[in-house]
């Protein structure tokens, strides 16, 4: 399973908009390398020494781009955030329906299982490993899952702008449930390596909404 806002606040790297082409294609080879690496290693488990034999460049060249580590994994979660939320954004805004809940629901599920589960969900691990460490992590990560949030959000609004969702639902902490089902749902299928979970979590939450889905009177259909 690509943040439009600046999640680098503060970090020391070299701004991209000043970088050469050639630049920044070999910037953004060092953030996919140290992007894999944590995700097999965790963010404690990669070195720099890891990611320079990963990318194929010198020291000298991430240093160049990446002040210190903790730049670099800055710029892994902004990364993220744009490969994994970006990515998902044509189908979020599909959530406008039920079909489009269960189109998005299959694809995730259907993610998960090629990959037997593996990995889980690279932002949340991030977030789970960095949270308590290092608050500016914690932010750019938080920031990530609001973007992804709100995605869902826009959805369940329009269907409720439309009329198809009871007045009375509340499409943020519908969002909010769902994301929360989500994440939870990719844990378990992480460490129990099977998509059940998953499945068992969004199609509670899809339920639910389906529930206060306002259906057309009996004899309302267009002639």
């Amino acid at each position: 399973m690509s943040i439009v806002q600046d999640m680098t606040r503060g970090t020391r790297a070299a701004p991209v908009h000043k970088l050469t082409s050639k630049g920044m294609q070999t910037r953004q080879r060092i953030i996919v390398a140290a992007a894999d690496l944590i995700l097999a290693l965790g963010v404690a488990g990669m070195t720099m020494e890891d990611v320079r034999g990963a990318a194929g460049v010198s020291s000298s060249q991430i240093y160049h781009y990446f002040a210190d580590k903790e730049a670099l994994v800055q710029a892994v979660i902004e990364y993220r955030s744009e490969t994994i939320v970006g990515g998902q954004e044509p189908m979020l805004a599909r959530l406008d329906s039920l079909a489009g809940l269960r189109e998005w629901r299959d694809f995730v599920v259907a993610c998960q299982r090629a990959s037997n589960g593996r990995g889980g969900c690279p932002i949340g691990s991030l977030g789970s490993e960095l949270a308590e460490i290092d608050p500016r992590a914690r932010v750019a990560v938080a920031a990530a899952f609001r973007r992804w949030e709100a995605g869902i959000r826009r959805g369940y609004q329009a269907m409720q702008d439309r009329g198809e969702l009871a007045p009375g639902a509340n499409p943020g902490r519908l969002a909010t449930a769902t994301l929360a089902a989500l994440q939870g749902g990719l844990l378990l299928a992480q460490v129990q390596r099977s998509t059940a979970p998953l499945e068992a979590a969004l199609d509670t939450v899809f339920a639910h909404i389906a529930s206060l889905a306002v259906r057309a009177p009996a004899g309302a259909a267009a002639s």
